[in-house]
């Protein structure tokens, strides 16, 4: 019996891409990342729509639930960036409250959800409200446990980079910066690592789409 699994913020798919076993429905809100997710995994039930909302309403019919909320409003990177002044121009961008939706998600998993759930996004710039489970880069918010195991950085991500992880954007008009685009995926190989821990799966290999 296949995996029913919801993959909330799914991109264009990165963390999905080596999930085995899986009936997926996959919620995104942006309709051009939304139709390569759906040229990439054509089995799948996409929806084009808000996460945050389909989340509440539907947890229940689920036995797997990813959520990859947005993660600027807390990364280290933006708010360092936020801080500096570069001459007259100022700061390079305008301080922002941070995204509590991510908080929302992970307490009404917690006290709602009777599946297996993982929530990731990078290492904030404040001590985390909810205390996380890290590996790699970044933090995750899950039922189950997870092993440290070391992931290879990409070194293949650079600017203008249209191709990585097994994807390539060079055909796709996008109003976003295909590079960036890339840069947003959840490593293939973490999000199987993942995906394998909360079932208890033994990994044979780690593959690698760089």
């Amino acid at each position: 019996m296949k995996i029913k699994v919801l993959n909330l913020y799914a991109g264009i798919g990165g963390n999905r891409k080596l999930w085995e076993n899986v009936e997926v429905t996959a919620v995104e809100l942006n309709p051009e990342l939304a139709k390569i997710y759906s040229d990439y995994f054509p089995d799948d039930s996409v929806i084009v729509g808000d996460a945050h909302k389909y989340l509440e309403k539907h947890f229940e019919l689920f036995d797997f639930i990813w959520a990859s909320p947005p993660c600027p409003s807390h990364s280290k990177f933006r708010k360092n960036i936020t801080c500096n002044v570069i001459g007259e121009q100022g700061r390079q961008s305008d301080p922002i409250y941070p995204d509590l939706m991510l908080y929302e998600e992970i307490i009404f998993l917690q006290h709602y959800f009777k599946g297996k759930y993982a929530i990731e996004n990078v290492q904030a710039y404040y001590n985390p409200l909810v205390k996380p489970q890290q590996l790699s880069r970044h933090w995750f918010w899950c039922n189950f446990i997870l092993p440290q195991k070391y992931f290879k950085p990409s070194l293949d991500i650079h600017k203008h980079k249209t191709k990585n992880y097994g994807f390539d954007l060079s055909q796709y008009r996008l109003t976003s910066r295909k590079d960036q685009t890339i840069r947003n995926c959840v490593d293939p190989d973490l999000g199987k690592y993942v995906f394998d821990m909360a079932y208890h799966i033994k990994q044979n290999k780690i593959m690698s789409y760089v």
